[in-house]
């Protein structure tokens, strides 16, 4: 059976292929998932319906998380934390943290966005880097500074 595939599918194609499997996978599996589409010319227009609502909606997607990047790029966070002799840092300074410091600036970021190699454990400023979307990144500057 003739099929068009909807997605990626590791073993047979990429989406938008022709490609030709046997009945039964094709039935019992990859249709009824949504992965694919019998090969008529009536799912072909269908499909590329699909692509063209698909490429539209990505497309404002990266507009929008490029503007969060703009933002965040002129964003400066301030945290204080408790030091003690040579001003040497008591705990650490990690992503949750610089994730409720954006949310308290009105930025909902999950904290495994926030892409700390290791947490902040000295006073300085740093340039901490954010996923914003799969290819967009942005960077905050983050304050640690004496409580």
């Amino acid at each position: 059976m003739k099929i068009i595939l909807r997605e990626d599918i590791e073993t047979l194609g990429l989406a938008g292929e022709t490609v030709n499997v046997k009945d039964g996978y094709a039935r019992n599996y990859l249709i009824p998932q949504k992965l694919a589409y019998p090969a008529t010319r009536s799912f072909s227009r269908v499909f590329e319906e699909e692509k063209k609502l698909k490429a539209n909606r990505n497309a404002r997607a990266t507009a929008q998380a490029e503007q969060m990047a703009a933002k965040l790029g002129n964003l400066s966070l301030e945290t204080s934390v408790k030091v003690g002799e040579e001003d040497k840092v008591f705990g650490a300074v990690t992503a949750a943290d610089i994730a409720e410091l954006l949310a308290a600036k009105g930025f909902e970021i999950d904290k495994r966005d926030i892409l700390l190699e290791e947490p902040l454990k000295a006073l300085g400023i740093y340039n901490v880097p954010i996923k914003v979307a799969t290819e967009i990144k942005a960077e905050v500057k983050v304050w640690v500074i004496k409580e």
